[in-house]
C-alpha cells in the first residue's frame, strides 16, 4: 500500500519504520520541511515530503501529531480522496494542547478530529506507549501479543487498520463505532495497559466516561513526578493501577 504519515515523532517514526520494512511505500511529513527529516526518512525507509504530498495519491493516511495541531491540517485534507482511509493516533492532553471545549465537554476525541478534518477517521495506535510499540511487537499468534483497540464507522477503513496493526506486531480488536472511541482514550482501562486481545473487550466495557479525564490528569501528574524514573514498565503499571486493573 501507499501510506502517508503526518508526524515524525516517536509514534509516526515507529509506524513508518515497521510498515516500510513490511514492503509498504511510506511517505512522511511533519511541521518541518522535508529536508529537515530527509536523513531520518532515509534511515527508516520512508520518503520525506510535504503534508499535501503525504495525503495525495495514497491508500492510507496516518495522523500522528500533537492534538492541538490537527486543525492546521485542514487545508491539506481538503485534497484527500474519499477513498483514502484516515487513521487517527492522537490523544488530547490539556497541559500540552490547551483547552478544546468540545472535548472537555465530553465529545470523543476522534469525533472532534473527524469534524475538524472534514473526513471520516479510524482511531488506532493511540492506546499504546512508545516503548511498548517499539519493543513489544510480536509475531502473529505469539502467546504474549498485545491487543490494540480500533474504532470507526467505515468497515473498509477499519479492516485496513486491523491489517496494519497486525503488521506492526499486535492484535487489533474491533472496539465499535467512532462514537465509542472514548473507551480507548487516556485514563481508560484500555489505554497503555498492554492487555492481550482476549482481555481487551472487558477493559473497553469497564471504561467510565466521567472518570477518564480525571484518571488521565492523575497519570500525567505522576509521570511528571517520576521524571527519568518513568520507564515503560512504570507507565504500563501506572496506567493499570489508575484505571483499576491492578493495585496501586
Amino acid at each position: 500500500m501507499d501510506i502517508g504519515i503526518i508526524g515524525a515523532g516517536n509514534i509516526g517514526t515507529s509506524l513508518a519504520r515497521v510498515m516500510s520494512s513490511a514492503g509498504h511505500n511510506v511517505r512522511m511529513a511533519c511541521s518541518r520541511s522535508p529536508e529537515a527529516i530527509a536523513e531520518l526518512c532515509r534511515a527508516i525507509g520512508a520518503t520525506a515530503v510535504t503534508a499535501p504530498d503525504a495525503v495525495s495519491d495514497v491508500d492510507v493516511v496516518i495522523v500522528s501529531i500533537p492534538f492541538f495541531a490537527i486543525a492546521q491540517l485542514e487545508p491539506a485534507f481538503a485534497r484527500v480522496s474519499k477513498t483514502v482511509t484516515v487513521i487517527d493516533t492522537c490523544n488530547y492532553f490539556p497541559f500540552r494542547d490547551g483547552t478544546i471545549s468540545a472535548v472537555d465537554a465530553g465529545q470523543p476525541e476522534s469525533i472532534w478530529v473527524m469534524e475538524t478534518l472534514g473526513r471520516p477517521v479510524i482511531k488506532a495506535w493511540n492506546s499504546i506507549s512508545v516503548g511498548s510499540l517499539t519493543g513489544k511487537g510480536r509475531a502473529k499468534h505469539a502467546a504474549d501479543r498485545i491487543g490494540l483497540a480500533v474504532s470507526g464507522d467505515d468497515v473498509h477503513g477499519k479492516q485496513i487498520a486491523l491489517e496494519l496493526i497486525d503488521v506492526t506486531g499486535f492484535d487489533g480488536v474491533d472496539a465499535g463505532g467512532l462514537g465509542e472511541s472514548w473507551r480507548q482514550q487516556p485514563g481508560t482501562p484500555a489505554y497503555c495497559t498492554d492487555l492481550p486481545a482476549a482481555d481487551l473487550p472487558r477493559a473497553l466495557a469497564a471504561a467510565n466516561r466521567a472518570d477518564s479525564p480525571r484518571h488521565r490528569e492523575l497519570i500525567v501528574q505522576r509521570l511528571r513526578s517520576a521524571g527519568s524514573a518513568a520507564t515503560n514498565d512504570f507507565i504500563v503499571e501506572l496506567s493499570r493501577s489508575v484505571s483499576g486493573l491492578s493495585g496501586a
